[in-house]
Order: structure tokens, then sequence, then C-alpha cells
């Protein structure tokens, strides 16, 4: 929109943890011992403590390994068994046995050196079979219940994977492991984890960043650009201000519609100023857990005050900065009223923000707590208005830089072309320009990519499949005919620049007007232009004898200029001087501040003036009918016509536009402050061409 340069943006200082801080401590010597590796190890024990001393199946098969069962041949086994000395069995899946020794035979069974060992480790066998032993033993089993004696216990065991093994019982150690890591982290750094939540994301803003951008880059703006530079100059050189006992403001708001470049100024800031900067969004510091938002304010002044100097900027600040006590459904512990008390208290309150400078940018200053704007936060709203025709060259030359253009582009005549439009807008034009040039396969961009592209941007995209009888057809061109006709006619309409039958957006048809940018708008303009807007009814009703839905935005435009004219201007023959507009807004809809019987003098003044104003077009249609007719055959012949194809058949138009007086008195003040020369560096090289500018 306004100027998309990317900025790049650090998360606090980074030098302590990556950057040059670990090199001092490395070049000292002195680097402080990390205790993750203590936990680590101590975690780590208690895991082989569990794992060796456990009552699991890992842990009995550790306390055997550390038994070392001994191994004997499968004939000593048997002999064994037949003997009367084994109690009991264990017979695994890998034809492996364990033999235990009853406690009465284990002397006899371990002789001589085998008094050393453990006396109730078993005795391991390899067995050629399981069957065949389970057969053996049942048959020795027989044998001894029918002496009387006590069978021996067989159990038939599975033996268990080691992966298995190591799945279950040291598995669950390795998540809890990176678990606490994790969680470390997040309550060490302070840039993730759940102990970050009331951290600010201010992203920071300082003098070491590559791409900037400047006071230059930002176009026009003069009066909003002096402010903010005497900020910047504050922060540079303060002396010259405290030398003689002034004061800096605490704070500057920026105020003005979307699109007019409050962040753009925010960004110069940031790459003029050797201070840092920190910006934030309104909309960062609200969440959904209670006191969140406060504890980010508290974090942002602390980080801004301990690099002090510095800026701190907040975007679109009525996200948090809402006037309080409107909602009260929410309560008195509403978290965004929290959020705004403890903003109001960092600005100004008991504590010091000495060194510290608040900017914000909104486009709803109305909506704001009065306490946020009182002297002593915000000293000063700078207003960023809508470029006039001077600014918005200097942003065309801006926004034009990069583009390969050819020579039939004049920014003058651009400027003129795009009344009303905002920075963001005429650089979408500028883009919009460059793809309708490329995907026509040229070369360069020239002027009719531009006019493309303003009526890409005002109309719509251009709907060439919309299917029309001709009878529609030749009803549309009637009725832009009348529009046309009348506004060519009168001095206080705005200047004709082009007539289309094509359908564009949700428009069937549409004629091109150059508004006038005038600080006051009189009674005869304001009548000019109500005449114009109801040109193409009257046009309708006089030649084809009928009325279409088309007129629809026509009437609706007239309705509310007629009645802001009676209601709010005061301009009407029976309510003179009497204005009921309530700029607090505070006014119901239900409590109007007339009776019944102004209203309803209100309602007939309205319907005066629209019927005349009717009638005057209806008499002006009727005086150049021949050249109305001509041009609604032009039309429907070439679907768009132009001022230069108005001008042939009507003539040239009488008076000159506004935007040319002002063009030529800028050429003129440059001639006479700097010379013949010196116009083409200050307004371009065409500035001064009169073809572009009658054709204007």
């Amino acid at each position: 929109m306004s100027d998309k340069k990317s900025i790049f943006s650090g998360r606090g200082d980074s030098k302590g943890s990556d950057g040059n801080g670990g090199q001092n401590q490395q070049k000292g010597g002195n680097k402080r011992p990390s205790l993750m590796w203590l936990y680590l190890a101590i975690i780590a024990v208690l895991g082989f403590a569990y794992i060796l001393g456990g009552d699991g199946e890992f842990g009995t098969m550790s306390q055997v390994s550390e038994q070392s069962s001994k191994e004997i041949s499968y004939t000593q086994l048997q002999s064994y068994i037949e003997n009367d000395c084994v109690e009991r069995l264990e017979v695994s899946d890998d034809n492996s046995v364990k033999a235990y020794i009853r406690k009465d035979k284990q002397g006899v069974v371990y002789a001589g050196t085998d008094k050393e060992r453990s006396m109730d480790a078993p005795l391991k066998v390899l067995i050629p079979s399981v069957s065949d032993f389970n057969k053996y033993v049942s048959e020795q089993n027989e044998l001894r219940a029918a002496d009387g004696q006590k069978k021996i216990d067989i159990v038939f065991k599975k033996d268990r994977n080691l992966w298995y093994l190591i799945l279950v019982n040291v598995l669950p150690f390795v998540i809890f492991i990176v678990f606490f890591i994790w969680m470390s982290r997040g309550m060490r750094g302070g840039m993730g984890g759940v102990f970050s939540v009331g951290k600010a994301r201010a992203q920071l803003f300082d003098k070491d960043n590559q791409n900037k951008v400047t006071f230059k880059d930002v176009a026009g703006l003069e009066g909003a650009k002096e402010e903010i530079q005497e900020i910047v100059s504050f922060l540079k050189n303060p002396q010259k201000y405290t030398e003689l006992g002034g004061k800096i403001p605490k704070g500057a708001l920026l105020v003005g519609p979307p699109g007019t470049g409050k962040t753009l100024l925010a960004k110069a800031v940031a790459g003029e100023a050797d201070v840092p900067f920190f910006s934030m969004s309104g909309s960062d510091f609200v969440e959904m857990f209670v006191g969140v938002g406060a504890s980010r304010v508290r974090d942002l002044f602390r980080q801004a005050k301990e690099k002090a100097p510095a800026i701190i900027f907040i975007d679109e600040i009525d996200a948090v900065g809402r006037a309080r006590g409107k909602n009260v459904m929410s309560g008195g512990n509403d978290e965004r009223e929290s959020t705004l008390n403890q903003l109001l208290t960092e600005m100004d309150g008991f504590g010091t923000n000495s060194g510290v400078i608040i900017l914000a940018a909104t486009n709803r200053a109305e909506i704001l707590d009065p306490a946020l704007l009182r002297a002593g936060r915000f000293d000063r709203q700078i207003h960023v208005e809508l470029p006039d025709l001077k600014e918005r060259v200097d942003i065309f030359n801006v926004h034009l830089r990069p583009l390969k253009l050819d020579d039939s582009v004049d920014v003058n005549f651009l400027a003129k072309q795009t009344p009303g439009f905002s920075g963001a807008d005429i650089a979408n034009v500028c883009n919009e320009a460059a793809l309708i040039a490329a995907r026509g396969g040229k070369s360069s961009v020239g002027k009719d990519d531009f006019m493309s592209a303003v009526d890409r941007i005002v109309g719509g995209l251009e709907r060439k499949n919309k299917i029309m009888t001709s009878e529609e057809k030749r009803s549309i061109a009637y009725h832009e005919a009348g529009h046309a006709t009348v506004s060519w006619m009168l001095k206080g309409a705005n200047p004709l620049v082009k007539v289309t039958i094509v359908p564009r957006g949700m428009a069937l048809g549409a004629a091109w007007y150059l508004p006038e940018e005038r600080q006051l708008v009189q009674t005869d303009h304001l009548l000019d232009e109500m005449c114009a807007t109801l040109g193409g009814r009257a046009a309708e009703e006089l030649f084809l004898n009928q009325t279409s839905t088309g007129a629809l935005n026509d009437l609706e435009k007239v309705n509310k200029q007629a009645y802001a004219m009676v209601a709010y201007y005061g301009m009407s023959e029976k309510l003179k001087n009497v204005c009921y507009y309530d700029s607090t807004g505070q006014q119901g809809y239900f409590n109007n501040p007339y009776s019944e019987h102004t209203a309803q003098l209100i309602d007939e003044e309205v319907k005066k003036m629209i019927n005349e104003q009717m009638a005057r077009a209806k008499d002006i249609l009727e005086k150049y009918k021949e050249g109305h007719h001509a041009m609604a055959e032009l039309l429907i012949e070439k679907e768009v016509i132009t001022s230069e194809d108005v001008e042939a058949i009507l003539g040239p138009r009488q008076w000159k536009s506004r935007g040319d007086e002002i063009i030529e008195d800028n050429a003129n003040s440059a001639n006479n402050a700097l010379g013949d020369n010196s116009v083409n560096n200050a307004l371009g090289d065409n500035s001064v061409n009169s073809d572009n500018s009658d054709n204007s």
C-alpha cells in the first residue's frame, strides 16, 4: 500500500546470547556453566536406578545378569531332576531352561567352588526341544506322584525383545527430558513457551538495520513531516531545546483516513532516529487471558526505559484505547480496560517515564478515551489528510521511480486524474498500470495503462462478456449522454473525462468526472452537481418517455446531498441559517432536535430542490437536444468516448478546471521564485504543456 519496503526486525537484543556477548564470555574465560547438564545427570541416575532396581521384568533380568547363572549340561539337569534336587523350572521360547535347586539340596549341588556363588542362583541349561523337554518333565512328575513326592513346578515364559524393553522402560524418560528442556528454554529465553505469554511482542528497529525508510521516501505530508522531524531532531540534539527550558512532547498521535501514510511516517522515524524504536500493534496487547495485556504494556515500557532514549510506536491504538464505560456487559474487570488503565499509568503516572516518546496511529480518533488524549500523554495530534494535487505529484514521482515509462506519461496529468486518492491508492495505481502493460506485452508503461488502472480501481473490473439487448444498450447510452451534456454546460459541475457504456463492477455504464478540489463549496456548485447527477434520469424521461432502475445510485446521491443542504448547511429558503448536525455523534435516531413540523418542512424543501434541478436539467437537454442525440449514437457505436469527442460535438467548455488553475499558479510562482528553468525540476518536464492541461 503506502510503501511496502521490507524492514529487518529483531526480537530484542540478541547479542547477549548468540552475538558478541558469547564471544566476550569466551575471551574472558569466565563462562558460566549451565545447570542443564546437572539436571540431565540427575534424571539419568534416577532412570538407571529405576531400571536396575525396579520390580519390572527388565529389573529382574538385570538382577539375574548380575548373579551370572551357572550353565550346566542337559545330562546334569536330568540327573538333578531324577535325584529330586530341582524345585522349579522356567522354560523360555529360546530353548533355555532355568532350574531352581531345592534349599536342602543346594549344598550337594553347589559343592566346592560353587559355595562362593549365590545359593539362590538358578542353573541355566540349553535343551534340544521345548516339547521333548516338556514330555520328559511330565513323565518325571508322574513317577514322583506315584512315589508320593512333590511335583516339579514348570513355568513357560516368552522372552521379550530388547527393543520392547527399551521402549517400555526408557522412552518415558526421554519424553520427560525433552519436555523439561523445552520448558526450561521457554522460562529462560522469554521467547517461547508458556512463560512468555506476558512478554511484549514488539519489533525492535535500531541504527544497525540495513533496509531503512527515510523521510525522502515519504512524499507529501509536509506539515506532518515537520512535526515528526522535530521529535527526531530532539532525540539527536536535545540541548537545542533544553537550553531554553523547553520540553519535547511526550507523545504524538497520528490521525487520518486509511492509506494516507501514518505507518509510513512511523517507519521513517525508525529509519531517521538513531535511537531504539519499538513497534507494536494495538491488537497485540489484547488476549483472552486475564492480566496478559497489562503485563505486556509493563514489559514494553520496561524494555524502552532500559534503552532510553527510545521511541514506542503503537499502530491502530483504537484496538486498546477505546473509551471506557461504553460496554456495560463487560463489567469492571474487562481485560481491554485493564490494559488501557495500565497504558495510561505508564504514559503519565507516578513512575518516571523520561526518555521514552510515544507515537501512535489511528483512523478512529473519535472513539478513543479522553484520558488518552489529554496533554501529558498525547500532547500533539498530527492530522494526516488525503494529499492535494501538488502532494499527489510528489507521491507519483516516488512510486514511478522503479517503473519503465514511455514519453506519453505526464505526472501532472496523472495527479489531476486521481483526486481523493490516498498514497496507498496511488501506489496501487502504479502497480496496476505496470501489470496491465506487462499483460499487453509492452516494453514500457504508458499513459493508457495508467488510465486503465484508474478505471479498474475506481469502477471495477470491465465485464466484456455481459450480454445486453439493443434496447438496454440504447437506454444506457441516452442516460450517460444526459449526464455528459448537462455537466458540460454547467460551471459548478465537475469536468467530464470520459463516458462509457461498458459494464464495470456493478454499474452498466459510467460517466467519469474530475472532481474539483475545493476547500469551500458554495450553493451554486452543489446545485450544479445535483443537476448534472439528475441529467441521466431527465434524458430518459424526456427522450425515451420511460424510466429505469439504472438511476438508483443517482437518486440516492441527490437525496443525501439535498438533505445535507437543507438540514445541515442551512441553504434552503424556509430554513436559512439553521443546522441540525450533531458532530458529537450522541444524538439518537428517535430524539431529533427538531419538531414534526420542522421535519415536514425539511421534506418539502428537499423535494422542491430536487424538482427544480430536474426541471433545469430537462431545459438544458431540450436546448442541446441535437448534441445529446449525436453523443448517444456515438456511444452506441464506440461504447467509450472521451472529453475530446464531447468537445467536438458540443464545443469547447467555457470554464477551466481548478486543477489547471493550480498547476498554472504553481508554475508561475516557480518561475518568479527560481526562474524559467526551475519549473521542470519542481513540477516535472511536462507540467507546462498546454495541450495536456486542456485535454484534462
